[in-house]
């Protein structure tokens, strides 16, 4: 156990916005702000004399905004960035998760006062995601150069002696470092790929357009928001909307519900794969990517044991390796794939059960 403090450096062209991240970050004993500067220029200069455990970063300022700032720090001195935007327009929401494309590690949405009602969760889930990302190691142009080759064979379909069964839909679920993975993984799969894709993706109330909008803009699929009675079409994504669950009626169709929470969530992985293991067992397939927890784990397992192909994201290209981890430690995963193997791995599946391609 060591006293060193977590070291960071907030960037934000508000300085009442800097009072407040401030506040809210040295009100937790083992963080420390070591400096607080107004653009993404200062911000290199800062670099050039000290070297912060997390970098808090604004997206617009003047001058260098922060993507462009982001760019540079992790082409020159990579540092984990945590983005800290208030904004919810989903077209400015898509310039958050450019940012991440230039290697920001994840997004949080900016306190704005105490008098906001969730000001307290907002506050604590940053506080949160500093401690975490402190830990992560970063290299340059880390979004492209830290994925490594994995050693595990490409998904192959269950044994069985009858023949396997015809893949229906695959579900994804994901939470912090999760929509890098996703882009990745979507832009990898041919854009007639013959399969709808369900998401379940953790992330701040209101960010959730602006990523469908950033999705919709760099792969090939059209992405949508879950809507409850739609039928699920091949080529496809739906991201499970802020506070629904989301999964398959028996029918088909996508059902949302504002069930209670599990796992102190809503949308939780865990309700989406559990439907698909009820409704669509051998027919399926489960995704399990990087994120803090082990919310979907025990579905994941349950989804397996229903006939289903399984993937977890394996430790090396996880940013955060909990839920994962929790997967692969009680055997839910029928593979456990680098997330650059991933997109590999589905199409391996699908063309071997669904004859694609023949």
């Amino acid at each position: 156990m060591t006293d060193r403090k977590i070291s960071v450096l907030v960037v934000d062209d508000s300085k009442v916005a800097q009072m407040l991240l401030v506040h809210i970050l040295e009100s937790d004993p083992e963080i420390r702000v070591v400096g607080a500067v107004s653009d993404g220029q200062a911000a290199l200069e800062f670099l050039e004399e000290h070297v912060p455990d997390v970098i808090l970063m604004d997206i617009h300022m003047p001058g260098m905004d922060g993507f462009e700032a982001t760019r540079r720090i992790m082409e020159t001195q990579p540092v984990p960035i945590i983005v800290c935007t208030a904004t919810t327009d989903p077209k400015e929401v898509a310039t958050t998760f450019r940012v991440m494309e230039a290697g920001a590690l994840a997004c949080v949405e900016k306190p704005v006062g105490r008098e906001h009602a969730d000001f307290d969760q907002i506050a604590a889930h940053l506080r949160q995601t500093v401690k975490l990302m402190s830990e992560v190691k970063v290299v340059r142009r880390w979004a492209r150069a830290r994925l490594a080759p994995a050693p595990t064979p490409v998904a192959r379909p269950v044994a069985s002696s009858r023949a396997p069964a015809e893949i229906k839909v695959i579900g994804f679920g994901a939470s912090t470092g999760g929509p890098q993975v996703l882009q990745e993984i979507l832009a990898s799969l041919p854009k007639a790929f013959p399969v709808p894709i369900l998401i379940v993706q953790h992330i701040a109330h209101g960010f959730l357009p602006g990523l469908a909008e950033w999705l919709n803009q760099t792969t090939g699929f059209q992405i949508h928001v879950g809507a409850h009675g739609v039928w699920p079409l091949p080529g496809h994504v739906y991201l499970a909307p802020d506070d629904f669950h989301m999964g398959i009626s028996v029918s088909g169709r996508i059902l949302l519900t504002k069930e209670e929470p599990e796992n102190g969530l809503r949308p939780a992985v865990s309700y989406l794969f559990r439907s698909l293991a009820e409704v669509c067992g051998p027919g399926a397939v489960g995704v399990l990517l990087t994120g803090m927890g082990k919310d979907g784990a025990a579905e994941l397992k349950l989804m397996k044991d229903s006939g289903a192909v399984t993937i977890a994201q394996d430790r090396e290209s996880s940013i955060v390796h909990g839920m994962p981890r929790e997967a692969i430690e009680i055997g839910g995963a029928t593979h456990v794939l680098a997330a650059d193997k991933i997109a590999d791995g589905l199409l391996a599946v699908v063309t071997r059960r669904n004859g694609a391609g023949d």
